[in-house]
């Protein structure tokens, strides 16, 4: 039983992290123009980078590191919407993202450019970024509440009693609610079907993708991955990391895969005492993750077809509730330190509003924003006039008390 422990982890963990979050990724291809084959064959091309990245690090390092997509850059393809260029130029966009993450792991300064933005700074993007996919689920309950309502009562009931499960069953509800009102499921093969798209280069989609979605998957992704890890008592090799994973994001982008990158959730069930009581085996789990993947990558044609039979509302919704702890975290991670509150309010709302500048989607608009307040409101700081110093108290005089001897 202790062999196939970590082997049953991993697989659990491919079945929960493909179901909690492959509507977003489907929602965000589609979204940057992609039709449902090429949406299907980007969800295939994760899949499979996830298999070769686990399989690579896992073997090479002998440690848990479990591989997933990015869900914030997901999430920040359908904020996004259109670019000019279309989607070639959004894939032109992801294959430079999987550039700049292989550029993070060999140059140190990039990588030291990225931790150099402030903290709330990044949240607030990411959280900017959640707003509108959150809020889905709301819309849903008004326009097709027949169905948005059972969707949402199993994800507030699992949430309760088996929350690793949460979003798997509003998904399961989801499929059941569109059987029973007699929505019709187009025919889908199960056969692996990638489709190449020739990667073009514009201005907006590499201000408005590729940089946006290179920092929210390090700072949503790579660095919340490496800091699961560390709690468990691994020291995660991160150059080794970036470049593998870069390189598979890099190869991948022309099949529609966005980015692969380090799991933050899963690593989790992978590298914890569930996975093996012994550390030194719980890597079995990481490699069992990259098979389960795999496995349920073959059947992204048929995933895609039940998105499209879908309402989009109702997509978007459990794609929202999936993504409401990313923004608890988000939000309070962007509003902690006093100093920082105000460009963080500004990143927040400039990047919530997605509205296009100059064909340039709202986060990086939402990045230059509160840059530019931080740097206001740090200037405003140190021109204030110091406060003068409380002049000092004089003591209280002290008792004098009588010898215990006098008369």
């Amino acid at each position: 039983m202790r062999i196939l422990q970590p082997v049953l982890t991993g697989l659990v963990s491919a079945v929960v992290g493909y179901a909690s979050a492959f509507a977003i990724v489907l929602a965000g291809l589609r979204a940057v123009g992609a039709d449902s084959r090429q949406a299907a064959s980007g969800l295939l091309a994760l899949c499979a980078g996830i298999a070769i990245a686990a399989a690579v690090l896992s073997v090479r390092y002998r440690m848990p590191i479990a591989i997933a997509w990015s869900t914030p850059g997901a999430a920040l393809l359908v904020a996004t919407g259109h670019v000019a260029g279309g989607y070639p130029a959004a894939v032109g966009a992801f294959a430079v993202c999987g550039v700049l993450t292989v550029l993070a792991g060999i140059v140190p300064w990039l990588a030291r450019g990225v931790a150099a933005i402030p903290g709330p700074v990044a949240a607030a993007m990411l959280a900017g970024v959640l707003v509108p996919l959150c809020t889905a689920p709301i819309r849903a309950m008004a326009e097709v509440p027949l169905l948005a309502g059972p969707v949402t009562l199993t994800w507030a009931v699992l949430m309760r009693y088996a929350r690793r499960w949460a979003i798997a069953g509003a998904l399961a509800a989801a499929v059941a609610g569109l059987a029973i009102s007699g929505t019709a499921f187009p025919a889908a093969s199960l056969r692996p079907d990638p489709v190449f798209t020739m990667p073009a280069v514009t201005l907006p989609a590499l201000v408005g993708i590729a940089l946006p979605l290179f920092l929210v998957t390090m700072a949503g992704q790579n660095v919340p991955g490496a800091a699961v890890l560390s709690t468990y008592g691994y020291s995660v090799p991160l150059r080794g990391a970036l470049v593998t994973t870069g390189l598979v994001s890099t190869a991948a982008a022309p099949f529609g895969g966005h980015a692969v990158n380090l799991a933050a959730i899963t690593a989790a069930l992978t590298a914890g005492p569930d996975a093996h009581p012994d550390p030194a085996r719980r890597w079995i789990a990481t490699l069992a993750l990259g098979a389960g993947q795999l496995a349920l990558g073959l059947g992204a044609a048929f995933a895609t077809a039940l998105v499209v039979a879908s309402p989009p509302v109702l997509v978007t919704a459990v794609a929202g509730l999936a993504l409401l702890p990313a923004l608890a975290s988000s939000l309070a991670g962007a509003f902690t330190g006093p100093d920082l509150r105000e460009a963080a309010a500004v990143t927040f709302v400039v990047t919530a509003s997605a509205t296009s500048i100059a064909g340039i989607g709202s986060a990086f608009w939402g990045l230059i924003a509160g840059s530019l307040a931080l740097l206001l409101t740090r200037r405003r700081t140190a021109s204030r006039p110091p406060e003068p110093p409380a002049p000092p108290t004089e003591p209280a005089p002290r008792a004098q008390t009588v010898p215990a001897h006098s008369t």
